[in-house]
């Protein structure tokens, strides 16, 4: 779980719980052009871990989305191969990602 810090969102790291801004790094297979994880590091402690893409996110799952100036809460509400876009609550505001960004609630 994560907690809000800021305009951003703070992220334990795996191996010694230090708490830390991460926005993650694009990983993709070698002689792909498909993004299939997001990879992370601590900055304490040098630990490196990834978590996958979610190839299973569908129209009206809630989410977090992983932005360089901001973490935005909102519902997917449109779904596509390379990008997704979000709907803040009460349709405060739309916005398309990239999917490697979207992280499913």
């Amino acid at each position: 779980m994560s907690r809000s810090v800021g305009a951003h969102t703070a992220d334990r790291c795996l191996r010694c719980y230090a708490e830390a801004v991460r926005e993650g790094t694009p990983l993709s297979t070698p002689g792909s052009d498909r993004i299939d994880a997001v990879g992370y590091a601590c900055d304490r402690c040098a630990h490196t871990w990834s978590r996958p893409v979610p190839d299973d996110l569908e129209v009206h799952d809630v989410v977090r989305v992983n932005l360089p100036e901001a973490t935005l809460y909102g519902t997917a509400w449109e779904v596509e191969e390379d990008r997704v876009q979000v709907r803040g609550s009460g349709g405060m505001w739309l916005v398309w990602v990239e999917r490697w960004r979207v992280v499913i609630y």
